[in-house]
């Protein structure tokens, strides 16, 4: 008889799938993200249906653990429930926050802090259980400190306003050819605009020995310490920082460096979690 489980840890730019059975890995693959705060029901739907895999094993698919981004409340956790519902009729399906996957795949069952720093960033505290409800998590317009997205948004800010180093500029324009009246249609018009803003992490990863782009992620990640680590800290002393996320991972030495100058250690690192969180839900369908 089939055990069969699908774990998914979804951004908004990508989502990572991987369908195990009997403890052992019978696939995985990436897709496009799930974000219900961008994508309805429909959008879902044929996604999964675009996937040769996923109709292949749809039906001996017992237990499906979803984890992503955008879903924060009971009415866009709806939307993915009822869209994988539909598609994996036997199974049953299990749709959680990016914080669940990142304070498991980090802490497993014990205490601790946590943060996410990918194409959006946020921070917890894990009791080894669940998660505590916070006031973070903003999003991308009003927070995401550090993130690829604000990256982004910081990095085309200096574009326009022509305070970027003239280096980076003629780099810059060299590579994506934008302007000012593009910039601002795709940020303020188009749909998703946070996939465009995280879109430069590879300009930002490919220039990140320039002292102007060292110091931009320097002062992402000092202003998520302050605004969330820090009081996170006060109400709970000397416990390990984690963080999941491909900025998290891509600039380690700085966000180790900055966690330092705010009196706080960095334990595990994880670019992305699906591979913990997979051992994690294997280990208890056993």
């Amino acid at each position: 008889m089939t055990n069969m489980i699908l774990v998914v840890y979804s951004g908004s730019r990508f989502a990572d799938w991987r369908i195990a059975d009997k403890g052992k890995i019978v696939t995985g693959f990436k897709t496009k993200g799930i974000n219900p705060y961008h994508n309805d029901e429909q959008y879902i739907v044929q996604l999964l249906h675009a996937n040769t895999d996923l109709i292949n094993y749809a039906e001996k698919i017992k237990r499906i653990y979803f984890f992503g981004a955008g879903v924060s409340s009971e009415e866009r956790m709806e939307v993915v429930s009822k869209s994988l519902s539909s598609f994996f009729r036997y199974g049953k399906v299990y749709v959680y926050h990016d914080l669940q996957a990142a304070a498991i795949a980090t802490c497993g069952d014990h205490e601790g802090l946590f943060g996410i720093i990918g194409s959006g960033s946020n921070a917890a505290y894990f009791s080894g259980r669940k998660v505590e409800a916070n006031n973070y998590g903003l999003g991308y317009i009003l927070a995401d400190e550090g993130s690829s997205n604000w990256l982004g948004r910081n990095l085309l800010s200096a574009f326009i306003t022509e305070t970027l180093p003239l280096e980076l500029a003629e780099k810059f324009d060299a590579k994506y050819s934008l302007d000012r009246k593009q910039i601002m249609d795709k940020v303020y018009r188009q749909v998703n605009p946070v996939l465009f803003l995280s879109s430069f992490a590879d300009f930002v990863f490919e220039n990140k020995d320039h002292i102007y782009i060292r110091h931009l992620i320097q002062k992402g990640f000092d202003l998520l310490f302050k605004n969330y680590f820090v009081p996170l800290k006060h109400k709970h002393a000397n416990l390990p920082v984690h963080f999941t996320g491909s900025v998290a991972s891509d600039y380690q030495e700085q966000l180790r460096a900055v966690a330092q100058r705010h009196g706080m250690e960095i334990g595990t690192v994880l670019r992305e979690p699906i591979h913990n969180l997979l051992n994690y839900y294997i280990n208890k369908n056993k």
